[in-house]
């Protein structure tokens, strides 16, 4: 058996895992955490003031999201270790979510593409128009 060195077993687990392989992993986790209600779950809980938020919260917070949505998209967070639920028994049960460390990691990335479409989207709809307009008169 020939010896390998770490950093030949360093380049064999990166290669591992590589998003444009389709049976890769990392490309069912990159389309869980590319759908929109993550990346607004994550934001929301990201700027809360105690990085934490009740159910209701975070559902006044994100207009449109149904309940459903709301709590199967919780859920896999939840699951992926990216937020904690917390229940507190009290006299109506409180339910409180939280980002995790990791969680907490990516929420800061997908802030970033938040504030980015926030910022451009003005510039993006122009192209947009200018493009409709090019396309159809041609």
């Amino acid at each position: 058996m020939a010896t390998r060195t770490a950093a030949a077993r360093r380049d064999e687990a990166r290669a591992a895992y590589d998003a444009f392989v389709k049976e890769c992993p990392t490309s069912q986790l990159l389309a869980r955490i590319s759908d929109k209600w993550v990346g607004l779950i994550l934001s929301a809980l990201g700027q809360a003031d105690t990085n934490s938020l009740r159910y209701s919260d975070l559902g006044r917070k994100i207009p449109g999201v149904s309940q459903k949505m709301l709590t199967q998209t919780l859920r896999s967070l939840e699951r992926d270790g990216l937020v904690t639920r917390t229940v507190t028994p009290t006299v109506p049960v409180r339910v409180d979510y939280t980002l995790t460390a990791l969680g907490s990691s990516l929420g800061c990335l997908l802030s970033s593409v938040k504030q980015w479409a926030e910022t451009h989207f003005d510039d993006v709809n122009a192209h947009r128009d200018a493009y409709d307009q090019a396309t159809t008169t041609t």
